[in-house]
């Protein structure tokens, strides 16, 4: 069985993320979405909250299964015997980070590769920041997340 995961802080998840769960879901027998700590970003939502978020938009997928983790991810991925980290890019300018990454976690790891995947085109631009900025402004985000995203979003903002 090949499994991929896909790692990501998803603060919150959007459609564009979900669009990627979705592509990676179709070319791998199982997809991990695993919600990530990173000590160098203050996120609005806690882990649970953005695993909770991310478990009910990829309700559905079968094949799709959420976690949290913290640590080096590719020792996260060698522990589930991943074959693939899937990572998604909006544009140009987001290749040469991910692009390091993905050489450093071959170096790491050499027997598990990344792969790219690039969302509809209606998502390009959108970004969890970008989102959050938007509704905090009292813009609508209903094209760019699930309802239950942005009622998530209205309850944290609204404090």
């Amino acid at each position: 069985m090949k499994t991929a995961i896909y790692p990501g802080s998803f603060d919150p998840i959007t459609n564009g993320h979900l669009d990627v769960v979705r592509r990676a879901a179709a070319l791998f027998d199982r997809v991990i979405v695993a919600v990530a700590e990173n000590a160098e970003k203050r996120p609005l939502f806690s882990s649970e909250e953005r695993a909770a978020m991310v478990r009910t938009a990829a309700r559905g997928l079968r094949n799709v299964s959420v976690e949290q983790f913290d640590g080096l991810l590719v020792e996260h991925a060698r522990r589930k015997k991943v074959v693939a980290i899937v990572r998604g890019l909006r544009a140009v300018s987001d290749f040469e980070y991910e692009l390091q990454l993905a050489l450093m976690n071959r170096k790491l790891v050499e027997k598990v590769e990344t792969i790219f995947l690039a969302p509809k085109d209606e998502y390009t631009f959108v970004s969890s920041r970008l989102v959050k900025e938007v509704a905090r402004l009292g813009g609508d985000v209903s094209p760019f997340v699930s309802r239950e995203v942005r009622e998530a979003l209205r309850r944290k903002l609204s404090r």
